[in-house]
């Protein structure tokens, strides 16, 4: 018979991620109330405790300046893409071309095509529907297609090949 050596649970194994939940729940409850704080500090050590074992790679930023400059290019696209989609959405449903795409994936980090994938979701007019399992391509829903050659070359320079940067894969 023979055992698994088994990693022992580290008491806090992704402080940064502890650090976002805990952030996060602030926010979402828009208040430093004693409670709010109390309970995002379980949350925030209870939910990276508890799926440290799920965790399957350590994923290394190898520039922190650039993972700044990619999160403040994503707010303004969500921000342009909300007002986008809002107009399209006004002036009614006949305008719009609704397609799936298929996306070529060149980044094979699964943390980048993680990053990747919700920032395409998170993008509203566009949502990541499925990655194949062999990790090369990307299946996209788009609320209103007008130039798929364009799409794709968009979702390359604006994220994955900034994503390719920041974790130097």
């Amino acid at each position: 018979m023979q055992t698994t050596k088994r990693h022992p649970k580290k008491l806090l194994p992704h402080p940064r991620f502890s650090i976002f939940l805990l952030v996060l729940w602030l926010l979402m409850n828009e208040s430093l109330a004693f409670a709010h704080i109390v309970l995002g500090l379980g949350l925030a050590w209870v939910i990276p405790f508890s799926s440290q074992q799920f965790w399957l790679e350590q994923s290394s930023v190898h520039h922190p300046t650039l993972v700044v400059r990619y999160a403040w290019r994503l707010a303004v696209d969500i921000a342009r893409s909300n007002v986008a989609v809002a107009i399209r959405i006004l002036r009614g449903a006949k305008g719009l071309q609704p397609a799936f795409i298929d996306y070529p994936l060149t980044v094979q980090h699964d943390f980048a095509i993680t990053i990747l994938a919700s920032t395409i979701s998170l993008t509203p007019g566009t949502v990541s529907a499925h990655i194949s399992k062999d990790k090369k391509h990307l299946l996209i829903h788009v609320l209103h297609l007008e130039d798929e050659k364009q799409l794709r070359n968009d979702i390359f320079e604006r994220y994955e090949q900034p994503l390719k940067e920041i974790f130097e894969c």
